[in-house]
């Protein structure tokens, strides 16, 4: 679990993350989504440990190698933390070294790595493990080091902008390998702009803002409140309209208690447009 309370972060006079107030639970894959600059890698960093907080506090629960629970402070990263959390930077490049010893030196200050999993994926992802990471495509190398992270067996997982760099079909492999290769006690968290080639798979829903959380619900939770719908005219009343092929992608309040499939762009979209009366539904 991650406990986070009024955070706040700058860089200088810059404030990048303002109030932010979280509480992430285990056997979770949340997704982190808001515009360019709003601090979702600077939330990322904080949680693992690469920057310190200015103001309020993050703290991890996590546990040792006896099973016993432990409370870290990232920043001070205890080695009890290091060995249980792992980030993914969004612009990875690899080291000139053979990606099969990268991993297993890697390996080697995770006690659950599991090579034979980081060589399945690896298989899977169609990546040369003999072959070094700077002969090696920017999207191979990607794929590489996302092998690497389901194979530790860290109880959190951040991966920021996974899929950026991967084709089509990798972008498929790539939800399969995380399906296959998550385990239920774990926590990840995937800061995204691809919302499209995640949306099956993230949930819940974090949608952050420099003002805050404006959302942090289950998908379930927006069925609930929010109707999603694909209409012929523009429903002037909505919460959120948008021009498409068909028709208009349309967003209202669920008062009707109907179901409907979550469209997290439109989502993405009217949240941003109606954030008070996002934070009002969802409070």
């Amino acid at each position: 679990m991650i406990e986070i309370k009024n955070l706040e972060f700058s860089y200088g006079k810059h404030k990048v993350l303002d109030n932010v107030n979280l509480t992430l639970e285990p056997g979770m894959i949340y997704g982190l989504l808001g515009q360019n600059g709003v601090g979702k890698s600077t939330l990322l960093k904080i949680m693992s440990g690469l920057l310190k907080v200015k103001k309020g506090s993050c703290i991890v629960n996590l546990h040792d190698r006896n099973g016993q629970n432990i409370k870290s402070i990232p920043f001070s990263r205890e080695p009890e933390f290091l060995e249980n959390i792992y980030y993914i930077p969004e612009d990875f490049s690899g080291p000139d070294t053979v990606v099969e010893k990268y991993a297993k030196s890697i390996g080697e200050f995770y006690p659950k790595f599991n090579i034979n999993k980081f060589q399945n994926i690896c298989t899977q992802f169609e990546i040369d493990i003999k072959s070094k990471f700077t002969k090696l495509s920017h999207g191979q190398q990607k794929k590489g080091i996302i092998a690497l992270a389901l194979s530790l067996g860290t109880e959190i997982l951040f991966m920021d902008e996974p899929t950026n760099g991967l084709d089509i079909p990798s972008k498929t492999i790539f939800r399969r390998v995380v399906a296959e290769n998550v385990s239920d006690n774990q926590l990840i968290i995937i800061s995204t702009h691809q919302v499209k080639d995640l949306e099956n798979m993230i949930d819940p829903i974090i949608i952050l803002d420099r003002s805050g959380v404006i959302l942090n619900a289950p998908v379930s939770e927006i069925s609930q409140k929010l109707y999603f719908d694909i209409k012929p005219q523009k429903d002037e009343q909505a919460l959120y309209s948008e021009n498409v092929l068909n028709g208009y992608i349309t967003v209202t309040e669920n008062n009707m208690e109907a179901e409907s499939n979550v469209d997290l762009a439109a989502l993405f979209n009217c949240t941003l447009n109606n954030k008070e009366k996002i934070k009002e539904l969802f409070k």
